[in-house]
């Protein structure tokens, strides 16, 4: 199987989203977080799926902006730009 890169795009339901991603880690798909709208939540179910991604080496990044996430923080437009060089697009 060929590694894909995959984008996930933290947005609506912010740990449903942190699952899917560290879900993606086990196909052994290239896998980069992209928080977007509102920070990271503080809940018991934000912090355990960043657990997981902890573990798989994932570390999110912010475009959300003034906020740094632990992967830091990259401009809306600068996202954009790198977004058609994904294989796949995932926003939850």
């Amino acid at each position: 199987m060929t590694e894909k890169q995959v984008a996930v795009l933290v947005r609506h339901n912010q740990a449903e989203a942190l699952r899917v991603a560290g879900g993606m880690t086990l196909t052994d798909h290239a896998v980069d977080v992209y928080v977007l709208d509102e920070p990271l939540a503080d809940t018991p179910a934000v912090e355990e799926q960043m657990e997981v991604l902890e573990f798989a080496d994932v570390e999110p990044v912010s475009a959300v902006p003034g906020h740094e996430a632990p992967g830091g923080s990259v401009a809306p437009a600068a996202l954009a730009e790198r977004l058609p060089g994904y294989d796949a697009v995932l926003a939850l």
